[in-house]
């Protein structure tokens, strides 16, 4: 299993230095992957209204500063987006970084955001269905001929190209969820953010639906990511956590150092409590899979 970090937007995202800070710590420290969420737009007192770094600019700085860790969407917004923009976006960034974006993408939940994009926001599915599609064949060849609802490219594209397929992973826990992430992407992004002890059976739950919709089994090197807060529990029992995380079948395990969550705004931590918690965790766990 490979365990990484969730980048704390809300609570450091304003500072350059603290976030050279934490990414670079992380990297250090054997973490294999830093994961960013997206929102473009919100309302002030909404949970999409917080301090949102953007994800693709965002990664393109980490790309510069640092060297070998895995750089994680989870996820960005697709169908808010420009599909060749985005296409051109991640190309980039997985250009920049030799290799290292795995892209999370999904569906969202916030009308305004979509309003203020001029997208439908009833018909993100769909969309997003056809923007994946879109996407793999953007990376693929020079000229290419893809439509994407009033999106239309035909008789060109995007240079440069990626040098691979970046990876896409899906996010959400819905039946729509579980079909696309088996059908259309290489691994499924669970969004349960608690720690085991609270979230073990709903995930146990979310799991079997996730595999009755690959038909009784997942394919071949499927991932499957959770999410862990280590602030919540013992340090006595981060590595026996892990263990079972990996035991139920989770490949990327993400740990959440920051504490504001939609539901519970708290005091945000520094900097020095952010690195504090990841140095802790890195030692009672050992070896992180970076």
């Amino acid at each position: 299993m490979r365990i990484g970090v969730v980048f704390p937007s809300n609570e450091i995202g304003g500072d350059t230095g603290a976030v050279r800070a934490f990414a670079q710590a992380a990297e250090s420290l054997g973490y294999a992957h830093i994961e960013a969420f997206d929102h473009v737009v919100g309302q002030p007192g909404d949970y999409a209204g917080r301090l949102w770094r953007e994800p693709f600019v965002f990664f393109g700085y980490l790309a510069a500063i640092t060297s070998r860790i895995e750089l994680a969407t989870g996820i960005i917004i697709l169908p808010q987006r420009q599909t060749a923009l985005a296409a051109k976006q991640a190309a980039e960034v997985d250009l920049w970084s030799d290799g290292r974006l795995r892209l999370g993408l999904g569906v969202g939940w916030n009308p305004f955001e979509f309003d203020a994009l001029d997208q439908d926001f009833t018909r993100r599915g769909k969309r997003m269905d056809a923007q994946i599609a879109a996407l793999r064949t953007l990376w693929s060849a020079k000229v290419v001929d893809v439509r994407v609802g009033d999106e239309a490219i035909s008789g060109g594209g995007m240079d440069p190209l990626p040098t691979r397929q970046i990876p896409i992973w899906i996010g959400g826990r819905s039946a729509a969820a579980y079909r696309r992430a088996v059908t259309l992407g290489q691994g499924w992004l669970s969004n349960f953010q608690d720690h085991l002890g609270n979230d073990r059976e709903a995930f146990i739950a979310a799991k079997a639906e996730l595999v009755a919709a690959a038909g009784g089994s997942l394919p071949a090197g499927f991932g499957i990511e959770s999410w862990t807060s280590p602030g919540r529990t013992s340090p006595d029992s981060w590595a026996a956590e892990a263990t079972e995380w990996a035991e139920l079948g989770v490949t990327h395990l993400s740990l959440r150092t920051d504490e504001s969550r939609r539901d519970q705004p708290v005091r945000p931590r520094s900097i020095d409590e952010h690195l504090d918690l990841m140095q802790r965790y890195a030692e009672a766990v050992g070896n992180l899979g970076g």
